[in-house]
C-alpha cells in the first residue's frame, strides 16, 4: 500500500458569510486546486464533508454539485456525514479512496453555512445528533459540557481558572490566523466573566456558530514528487465510537471513542504521544481539549489541567495544542471543522503556517462527533 500525501491545502474566512454552502465549498475547492497546481480535470475522486446542508438551507446534492461547479466531471463523488466529525471522516475516506488504488488525485472540501437560522434553530438542528432518549428531555451538547466540566474540576481539584486559560490561549493563536473567526485576545477576567451558558461554563469556553469552508488535496507519495517537494504524508489514520447515551459510560471524563482512534492511528503511524509535535483537538468546549489530552496520552487522566496552568499547550511550548485558535477562536463550521484541522496540521508541517508556525515534523489532529460519539484522529508527518 503506497503512502498518501497531501500537497494541498486551503480554507475560507471563516465567520458570517454572505456566500450559501454550494459557494462556500467552490471557493475552497477552487483554492485548493490553484495551491496544489491540480487541473481539475484530472481529480478522480471529490468528497465532500458536511453534516446537515439540507437541514440548514434545503440544498442536497451538494457533492455533484461541487464537482461542476469545479470542472472536475466526471469524477466520483461522495458526501461524508458524521456529524461535527465529519471533516475528519472525510480525511479518513479521501485517504482510503487513495491508500485502496482506487484514485490517483482526490479533493476532500469540507464546509458548512450555520448562521443564517436564529441560535435556536441552530442549536435544536445540532441538538438532533444526540440520543432520542436524551434529545427529548431536552439536552444539547452545551449542557454535556456543562456537567462533564462540573464532574470534573470537582472529582481532579482542578481551578476553574485552568478552563478559561484554554480559551485564552486559543484566541491569542487565533490572532495570527487571518481566516480564523475571532482574531482578537480575550484575557482571563474576561473569560471568567462572561455570562453563564451550562454552569460552570461561560460564553467564552464555547465556540462560535459559523460559516466556513476548508480543503485538502491527497495523492499517492509518488504522485506528490511529481508536484511538490514539499508535502505531508498521512501517517496514521482510525475513527471509533462511543456509546450514544452519554450516561451509559462507566466514565464521564474519559472519551473511549478519543482513545480508541488514537491508539490505532499511533499503532498505525508507529509514532506515540511523545512523537508528537503540534495537535488541533476539538476545543467545541474548553473541556474538550482537558479531555482529548487525556485521551491522546498527552497527560495523565485528570492532570490535563496542570499542562494547561504550566503552559506547556502554548505555542511556544514542546507540544503546542490548537496553534489555529482551536474551534474556540477559529470557528466551528460542523463539516468543514475537521478538514480545517487538517489544513493546519499541513501547512505546519510544510512550513506554511506563517506567524503561527511551530518547529514541527509530526503533527496530529482530531475531530471529534457529538460529545464524543465518534472519533477521527490523523497523524501526519513532513516528508522525508
Amino acid at each position: 500500500m503506497e503512502r498518501v500525501a497531501i500537497i494541498g491545502a486551503s480554507m475560507t474566512q471563516f465567520g458570517q458569510r454572505e456566500e450559501w454552502i454550494r459557494e462556500l465549498l467552490a471557493e475552497a475547492g477552487i483554492a485548493c486546486l490553484e495551491d496544489a497546481g491540480v487541473d481539475p480535470a484530472t481529480v478522480e475522486h471529490l468528497y465532500v464533508s458536511n453534516m446537515a446542508s439540507g437541514e440548514f438551507e434545503g440544498q442536497g446534492g451538494i457533492m455533484n454539485a461541487l464537482a461542476h461547479d469545479l470542472g472536475a466531471l466526471p469524477a466520483y463523488t461522495e458526501r461524508v456525514d458524521q456529524t461535527s466529525s465529519s471533516g475528519g471522516a472525510g480525511i479518513y475516506a479521501a485517504w482510503r479512496s487513495i491508500a485502496s488504488g482506487a484514485s490517483d488525485m482526490t479533493l476532500l472540501v469540507g464546509g458548512e453555512k450555520m448562521t443564517h437560522p436564529s441560535t435556536a434553530e441552530t442549536t435544536d438542528i445540532i441538538a438532533s445528533i444526540t440520543h432520542p432518549c436524551e434529545y427529548k428531555h431536552g439536552l444539547t451538547l452545551p449542557s454535556f459540557a456543562g456537567m462533564t466540566a462540573r464532574h470534573y474540576l470537582e472529582r481532579f481539584d482542578a481551578p476553574r481558572e485552568s478552563l478559561g486559560k484554554v480559551a485564552v490561549k486559543n484566541h491569542k493563536n487565533g490572532v495570527d490566523n487571518p481566516h480564523a473567526q475571532f482574531q482578537k485576545e480575550v484575557d482571563l477576567e474576561t473569560v471568567l466573566e462572561s455570562p453563564i451558558v451550562a454552569d460552570p461554563l461561560r460564553l467564552y469556553d464555547f465556540c462560535p456558530i459559523t460559516d466556513g469552508s476548508a480543503a485538502l488535496m491527497l495523492c499517492p507519495e509518488s504522485v506528490a514528487k511529481e508536484y511538490t517537494d514539499e508535502y505531508a504524508v498521512i501517517a496514521g489514520v482510525a475513527g471509533a465510537t462511543d456509546t450514544h447515551v452519554v450516561h451509559e459510560r462507566p466514565d464521564p471524563t474519559v472519551m473511549g471513542g478519543v482513545v480508541e482512534s488514537g491508539q490505532q492511528a499511533y499503532e498505525m503511524s508507529g509514532y506515540g504521544p511523545e512523537d508528537i509535535d503540534v495537535a488541533e483537538l476539538h476545543d467545541m468546549f474548553t473541556i474538550l481539549e482537558f479531555l482529548q489530552m487525556e485521551g491522546l496520552d498527552f497527560a495523565d487522566h485528570g492532570e490535563a489541567w496542570k499542562h494547561v496552568e504550566e503552559g506547556r499547550t502554548e505555542r511556544d511550548a514542546d507540544r503546542p495544542i490548537n496553534t489555529s485558535g482551536g474551534l474556540k477562536s477559529k470557528g466551528h463550521p460542523l463539516g468543514a471543522s475537521g478538514v480545517a484541522q487538517g489544513v493546519e496540521i499541513y501547512e505546519q508541517l510544510v512550513g506554511e503556517a506563517g506567524p503561527r508556525q511551530v518547529d514541527a515534523d509530526v503533527g496530529l489532529c482530531c475531530n471529534v462527533g457529538g460529545f464524543g460519539n465518534c472519533v477521527i484522529t490523523t497523524i501526519m508527518e513532513a516528508a522525508a
